[in-house]
């Protein structure tokens, strides 16, 4: 799945896509930010207003938004490999391979991270089960290789074609369902620690009803801040792993294979991932 920080950075879909892709204007931003314009004063966001993406808003306020999206995404990233079985820091080093080389390739005019994919928890799992690690692996690349190829197309053709395929109505019903698929890892999260849940969940709620501006805006971050100290205090943190593990090391590599009979297991999942991929 890729998750980008167009909520984050206030980035809108143009409603009319246009028949071809069309190319990033604009000046060439800095990778650090650096060359980025003050949005207005930078301390608020006018109603109505976005930021762009070769915009930002005051340095702190940028910080305190960026650790909201790092601990939102890392959260959702090593959950995809814990449920599949698939090894976490591994994981994480390909993420954030991806994410650098996007940046890169777009020159930093499309502000986006690249994380696992709910929509192949289900798929992944099951070709565990019949061709095991390796297999499942090798169906994760070739998926990636057929998002490529459309990503071609997409450029070379634009996504209304897409649009046409997979209307709103689909796209939607597929996103509900993925989040649905999710509703057991979610609530055995839940009953391992409830009244930690509560509290989180009751912390984002209230701060983000109740407090304007950026910190309303910051309610993700704030509620995990919280339902981590109250998770210390309950006794329900632990630094074992941690302490033993090295400072240094490398994540754990296998290298992948895959059968026709894979791939096919995978492939009605390309689709739920054409549009979020496409931006439509």
């Amino acid at each position: 799945m890729t998750f980008t920080t167009a909520e984050a950075r206030g980035i809108v879909a143009p409603e009319d896509p246009s028949p071809a892709a069309t190319p990033l204007k604009g000046p060439t931003m800095s990778m650090l930010g650096m060359k980025w314009k003050l949005h207005g004063t930078g301390n608020s966001i006018k109603p109505g207003h976005v930021v762009a993406p070769d915009e930002r808003l005051a340095w702190p306020l940028t910080i305190g938004v960026g650790m909201q999206h790092v601990v939102a995404m890392f959260g959702a990233t090593f959950l995809v490999p814990i449920i599949t079985g698939m090894p976490p820091a591994t994981t994480l080093f390909f993420s954030g391979i991806g994410t650098l080389l996007f940046l890169v390739i777009t020159k930093g005019r499309v502000p986006s991270y690249l994380g696992s994919s709910f929509a192949f928890i289900a798929p992944i799992m099951a070709s565990q089960q019949q061709f095991g690690v390796p297999g499942a692996l090798g169906g994760v690349v070739l998926a990636g290789v057929a998002l490529a190829l459309i990503g071609a197309i997409v450029q070379k053709f634009g996504a209304g074609w897409i649009n046409r395929l997979m209307p709103p109505i689909v796209t939607g019903a597929i996103v509900a369902l993925i989040g649905l698929n999710l509703a057991p890892a979610a609530k055995m999260n839940f009953d391992a620690a409830p009244v930690t849940a509560v509290i989180t969940l009751a912390t984002i709620i209230l701060v983000s009803v109740l407090f304007r501006g950026i910190v309303g805006r910051l309610s993700i971050l704030v509620g995990v801040v919280v339902g981590y100290l109250v998770a210390m205090l309950r006794g329900e943190v632990s630094y074992e792993k941690m302490e033993a593990a090295a400072w240094i090391g490398l994540p754990h590599f296998q290298t992948p294979s895959s059968t026709w009979a894979c791939l096919a297991s995978l492939s009605p999942w390309y689709w739920s991932s054409w549009p979020k991929t496409s931006g439509t």
